[in-house]
């Protein structure tokens, strides 16, 4: 693996409740590097969710530090984060989020226009890539003459497009069928590997961590155990 590309560490992020207060996310502490793919698992409620959102800059952590390329969150101002997470941050949502009047080729041009790289290689580049994940026929398809394998590609392409240190996926596979399931996971790990992006994806579906370098799993908002031998991963991946 090479350089560090996130660093978590010690990070706790609580919330008021009618009853007292509640770590959501507790005393959590890990790194990913770029070229690396990780899956964050747990029950509801273990965290991860909210783990996630505090990885996108969406929410503050009470107390730790998250520090993309070095750059430590919590010592930017709201506009400093949301040019990070422009610039610095791609995400996959299980309902895609896709633009609806926008074809597949414009979704994925779409996020260079936000960071004002735009320009002839970038279409090359949205294209080309579209093309890498089978989509070479699609790119001027709306998502609603797409499937959602089709269009959860769609969202992968455009993640990546812009050249992120950070991926996030937020239960990519959770409206598709296994067959697509899989294909959607198969190729991000590939996508990752071979940009040396830093991956990390939330599941509920066990299966597909197979595709992944290590797991990390939560439970009661704290980081329970690490999965880093592949022979760990594929037994966990089978139920074993």
């Amino acid at each position: 693996m090479s350089a560090i590309a996130l660093e978590v560490r010690d990070v706790i992020k609580t919330f008021e409740t009618d009853t007292g207060s509640i770590n959501a996310v507790d005393q959590v502490s890990f790194s990913v590097s770029h070229g690396e793919f990780v899956a964050l698992v747990g029950p509801s409620g273990s965290g991860k969710t909210t783990m996630l959102s505090i990885l996108a800059a969406l929410l503050t952590p009470t107390s730790g530090q998250v520090l993309i390329d070095g750059q430590d969150l919590a010592r930017m101002g709201e506009a400093q984060r949301v040019a990070l997470r422009r610039e610095k941050i791609g995400f996959t949502f299980q309902s895609n989020n896709l633009i609806p009047f926008l074809s597949a080729l414009e979704n994925v041009e779409f996020m260079l226009r936000l960071n004002q790289r735009f320009d002839k290689s970038g279409k090359l580049r949205a294209a080309e890539l579209l093309s890498r994940l089978g989509l070479g026929e699609r790119l001027n398809n709306l998502p609603n003459q797409m499937s959602g394998g089709q269009q959860q590609r769609v969202a992968i392409a455009r993640a990546l497009i812009h050249s992120p240190t950070l991926v996030l996926a937020d239960e990519p596979t959770a409206s598709l069928d296994t067959e697509r399931a899989f294909q959607v996971v198969q190729t991000f790990a590939a996508l990752i590997h071979e940009n040396q992006r830093a991956g990390i994806m939330v599941t509920h579906d066990l299966r597909m961590v197979q595709y992944t370098d290590r797991v990390l799993q939560m439970r009661d908002g704290k980081l329970v155990k690490i999965y880093s031998d592949k022979q760990e991963i594929l037994a966990l991946a089978k139920g074993e």
